[in-house]
This record gives structure tokens, sequence and C-alpha cells, in this order.
């Protein structure tokens, strides 16, 4: 039997705004988006990943009450969850390409730990650590 992860959800204050900044400035590519009724299921994946999604999803029904979504929302805007990794091979030249599509950056490329690395935060405040692939 095969098992994986498939799909890996981040809670979005605005899935439209976190569309527009994962497609047009990270590069992804959508993969799944249907609404039902007020639902909306939308998964972007990396051009380099096609077995994996990161599910974009806005806290709220049919999973969460309005003050657990209100706390998540909160949350996510403070910087307040995990950093996800996005693995690059070459740190600075991708900190350039993105800071020229409006990607805005919490720390510049850093040379430490044998590698290279740089920070930044989607829209709704998620935080992402960009890393150069240890050649």
């Amino acid at each position: 039997m095969s098992q994986g992860v498939e799909v890996v959800g981040l809670y979005v204050r605005d899935q439209d705004e976190a569309f527009a900044f994962y497609v047009e400035k990270l590069g992804f590519r959508v993969h799944t988006d249907v609404r039902n009724g007020d639902y909306r299921w939308l998964t972007v994946q990396h051009p380099d990943q096609p077995s994996f999604q990161l599910g974009l999803f806005t806290p709220g029904p049919p999973v969460h009450d309005a003050a657990t979504a209100q706390a998540l929302r909160e949350l996510v805007a403070k910087g307040a969850m995990p950093s996800l990794v996005l693995v690059v091979d070459d740190c600075r030249a991708a900190y350039d390409r993105m800071r020229a599509r409006g990607v805005e950056f919490t720390q510049e490329p850093v040379e430490r730990y044998g590698t290279v690395d740089a920070g930044f935060r989607d829209p709704s405040g998620n935080g992402w650590k960009m890393i150069e692939a240890r050649r």
C-alpha cells in the first residue's frame, strides 16, 4: 500500500489575494479551484513538484465557527504560524526576481549554515524561509 502527503493547508485571509500572490509572484500553478456554496477548495503547486499541493483556505465554515475563524485569522496576520520552506537553486537570484514581482521580504539573503537563505511573508502574514539547495 502506498501512502503520502498530497495537500498541506495554509490559512489565508483572502483566497483571491493568495491566488494572485502564489501564482503571479511565486510562479505556482493552480491545481484545483472549485466552489461549493460559500466554500472554496483552492490548491496550487510548485511547477517542479506536481505531486504536492498547497491548499489556500480561509478559516470559517464549514470547518470553524466564527470565533475560531477570527482567532485563526489574527494568528496568521501576526506571523504566529510555523514558517514554510521554499527551496531554490540560487537564493540571491530568486530574491531579485521575486522582489521585482513585488514580494516583500523580511530578511535579505544571508549566507549561513553552509547555504544562503532569505525570508518573506505572503499577504496574509504566513512566513516563508527561502533556502538555496546545497550543491
